[in-house]
């Protein structure tokens, strides 16, 4: 981080998600700057879309839709959510996401995770199972590791999936 950082305007979210077909799932934007103690993204989900139920064990994440109508699957039940509506998804709470007939775009915000590399064995860790140190870089929230790096699209939910059933390359989770 510079010694003097500055504050700085970054992107505006209503050109990030107007440059970008409506049928394109995915990480429109992510927040990059070096040195940075949060994680943001841009995600949109095309009408119909889905991110399956999942739990983040370690991070709380607000997220605020940008645009469209969608459901918020949470273990209490499902939500409505529509442009400008600001949810708190805490740690450890059961959390998936539907998008309505036009989509749905949203922010998501949270603390950074460092990023995973090969270390030294833990106490938690046999000697044969490498541990996962915390250098500079940044891990992908939630649905981000199912992101085709080079189309950009969003690979089905799934385990196992490994090259995006779009254009064929390597997904980053496989």
């Amino acid at each position: 981080m510079a010694a003097n950082p500055l504050a700085a305007v970054l992107a505006r979210v209503p050109d990030v998600t107007r440059e970008v077909s409506a049928d394109r799932s995915g990480a429109l934007w992510r927040l990059a700057e070096d040195g940075r103690q949060l994680d943001a993204n841009v995600v949109r989900l095309a009408a119909g879309s889905r991110v399956a139920g999942h739990v983040e064990p370690d991070l709380d994440v607000l997220l605020y839709v940008v645009e469209g109508t969608g459901r918020l699957d949470t273990a209490e039940g499902e939500r409505t959510v529509g442009a400008g509506c600001l949810v708190w998804l805490p740690r450890g709470a059961r959390r998936g996401m539907a998008a309505g007939p036009e989509g749905l775009a949203y922010l998501t915000v949270h603390r950074r995770r460092p990023g995973l590399s090969i270390g030294a064995a833990s106490a938690r860790t046999s000697a044969a199972a490498p541990v996962a140190e915390e250098p500079e870089g940044g891990e992908p929230a939630c649905l981000l590791d199912r992101v085709c790096p080079e189309c950009g699209r969003l690979a089905p939910d799934g385990s196992g999936v490994r090259f995006c059933g779009w254009c064929g390359s390597r997904l980053a989770a496989g």
